[in-house]
């Protein structure tokens, strides 16, 4: 019975951790030519259906990347 408890809380312990390492990530859009902000591009985490829209200014922040 000890033993099972000892595994479930490292378990426990482990899963923290790794949600512990996700990270927001944040940015600016802009054109090419001009550096002007680019409003409603679609920016994602490649290899998953993480992603998001830029704001007016250009901006978008991901929250949840590991």
């Amino acid at each position: 019975m000890k033993l099972k408890l000892s595994l479930f809380l490292c378990l426990l312990l482990c899963a923290n951790l790794i949600t512990a390492q996700e990270i927001q990530v944040t940015g600016t859009v802009t054109t090419a030519e001009e550096g002007m902000p680019l409003l409603g591009a679609t920016v994602s985490v490649k290899g998953t259906s993480t992603g998001t829209s830029t704001d007016f200014d250009g901006n978008y922040s991901i929250d949840g990347v590991s």
